[in-house]
């Protein structure tokens, strides 16, 4: 064990961290904010003032008209100095979001592949939006006003003791019990509130499949069964949030009527001491008047609490993200020689289970490599790792003699283009994601990438040509279009090597005649790996490696494991079948 651990940052503190280049921006608002508290207190000793002369007998009415006008220009101070708080806390804090939300999606893309997928979409989805939304409270609210609303009253307290020390203690005779209540509030809803977390979570879970799943819900007619399951998630959360409410709605009550009634004790015991002529009455009207002042600050102060409350899950959920392990990089380092592929005893483990068993490969540079194998033997897991989505857990990738762990990301990912069953589009126009493989590419490069991969035909056909946008996911497309757009892409980045994941599965034979073109264009005179699950595509190939299980089965050209009778040849003859009965 461990001597000593590193103590966790309070959620101010970290919050404060997280500015940055920000923190003048909070410093000023806190001063501002601590100002605009201070003036809206002052106009209480502008009050005291005016008591004292009236007892005193004072007649000269400009002295009253100044005090009066004193608290007024004290009040607009107050306004003035909340406005320009505010103002400046928001500022700084937006632009603090932005900059946290920017890192967790750049942290996302330096993790390995599979603990992002590990990960539900909707719980992410929650975390990168909603949660750090909420800090929006903490930055902009909690660190300027609940910093001047907790200074000020500790002032006036201290000002109090000067006068009378009973007093100052007779000032604070509620904070004791206020802060008992305040406790147990805090103590007996933590249950509740993470039953909040919980529920919430699984209701954007289901939210998000929900939505994704559409359509397999309404072709199979489960519209009901899966409505049913989110209403009873959104009724769970619903009743998380009541059942916290319940648990905190007594002892936040009695907190928030306790700690401000300052009069419960000033009132008595000042009584008293003027009676006994230990006070004088003026000083007891001073102490009464600065009592009042101290309730607002009080009740802003505890106003604060379900926040504070919320606080730490929100920076811990946040914390974790940009905290996460994440793919180890050199940022510069000497380009590898040559483009020789080697796999070299690579075990590979996915969520305890491991996938593949000390996978050995070559792919010289250049060659035409497939890998084959029936559904889940690990093929698109080597495809994968060997595009550095993941780490190997143990043997090694080299890239010309150099293991791609010791090349900088960018650098290696320039020299793989990588084309998946499942390529993603973005909500953009056609062009634009065809630009994403090289964003500096002129409209003519991208329009000359959609010829070759023959998808320029189809896209003129669009409403609005290369200018249409795609929708969510490329759901505008069919699946062939999306494949095509996604090697059209892959083709204007021009890297040296090409893998292709199942890159014909959503596609017709026709089509997928017009793809094995574009792939011939796209991969000329680069080093190709192909997954197929068509063999009749890969016959050509140079050496196919048979994956089955995790492990490599055998490796040959096509003649050479038919004539092995191995399990090759089964799935060749289980593929003729298909496509001469089809």
């Amino acid at each position: 064990m461990e001597a000593s651990k590193k103590k966790s940052p309070s959620p101010i503190a970290w919050a404060l961290h997280q500015a940055g280049p920000h923190r003048g921006q909070f410093a000023l608002s806190v001063i501002l904010a601590v100002l605009g508290v201070a003036f809206s207190v002052a106009p209480y000793f502008a009050v005291v003032g005016i008591v004292k002369g009236l007892m005193a007998g004072e007649r000269n009415l400009p002295y009253y008209l100044t005090q009066a006008g004193l608290i007024a220009l004290l009040w607009l101070g107050r306004v003035l100095c909340h406005a320009f708080s505010t103002a400046t806390s928001h500022r700084a804090t937006f632009a603090v979001l932005g900059e946290i939300r920017k890192r967790c999606t750049e942290k996302l893309t330096r993790m390995p592949l599979g603990a992002v997928l590990a990960q539900s979409s909707g719980a992410l989805k929650n975390t990168l939006i909603e949660r750090i939304d909420s800090i929006e409270t903490t930055l902009a609210h909690i660190v300027p006003e609940f910093t001047a609303n907790l200074l000020i009253p500790v002032i006036i307290t201290v000002y109090i003791f000067t006068i009378d020390w009973r007093m100052g203690l007779a000032s604070l005779a509620t904070v004791p019990l206020g802060m008992f209540f305040y406790i147990w509030m805090m103590a007996t809803s933590a249950g509740f509130y993470q039953a909040t977390i919980d529920n919430t979570k699984a209701l954007n879970n289901t939210a998000v499949e929900y939505i994704n799943g559409i359509q397999v819900i309404k072709v199979f007619g489960k519209t009901k069964s899966s409505y049913e399951r989110f209403v009873k998630d959104a009724h769970a959360a619903a009743g998380a949030f009541i059942g916290w409410m319940r648990a905190s709605i007594i002892p936040f009550t009695f907190a928030m009527v306790v700690m401000p009634a300052t009069m419960v004790s000033v009132l008595p015991i000042g009584g008293l001491l003027v009676r006994g002529g230990t006070l004088s009455g003026q000083d007891f009207v001073t102490v009464i008047i600065l009592s009042v002042g101290l309730i607002t600050p009080l009740i802003t102060l505890m106003s604060y609490s379900d926040d504070i409350r919320t606080m730490g899950t929100i920076f811990g959920e946040v914390q974790a993200i940009l905290d996460a392990p994440e793919q180890e990089r050199p940022s510069t380092d000497e380009a590898p020689s040559g483009n020789n592929l080697t796999l070299n005893n690579v075990r590979f483990s996915y969520a305890d289970k491991e996938i593949l068993h000390g996978v050995s490969m070559e792919v010289p540079e250049g060659s035409f490599v497939a890998l084959v194998g029936p559904s889940g033997s690990g093929k698109s897991t080597i495809a994968r790792l060997i595009a550095s989505l993941w780490d190997v857990n143990s043997g090694s990738i080299t890239l010309g003699g150099k293991d791609i762990r010791e090349i900088p990301q960018e650098a290696y990912a320039d020299r793989v283009a990588f084309v998946s069953q499942d390529n993603y589009l973005f909500n953009m126009t056609v062009r634009e994601n065809i630009r994403l493989g090289r964003p500096g590419a002129t409209d003519a490069e991208v329009e000359q990438a959609a010829r070759d991969s023959g998808c320029h035909e189809f896209i003129m056909g669009l409403e609005r040509g290369y200018d249409t946008l795609v929708g969510s996911s490329g759901g505008h497309l069919s699946g062939g279009e999306r494949q095509r757009i996604s090697i059209a892409r892959a083709m204007l980045k021009a890297a040296p090597i090409v893998i292709l994941d199942e890159a014909t599965a959503y596609t017709d034979p026709e089509n997928e005649a017009v793809i094995q073109r574009s792939v011939s264009k796209l991969t000329a005179g680069k080093t190709l790996i192909v997954i197929a699950h068509r063999l009749s595509t890969v016959t050509d190939a140079d050496r196919i490696y048979v994956v089955n299980n995790g492990n490599i089965e055998d490796s040959g050209t096509h003649e050479e494991l038919l004539s092995r009778h191995g399990l090759y040849e089964k799935m060749w003859h289980a593929h003729m079948e298909v496509k001469d009965n089809g």
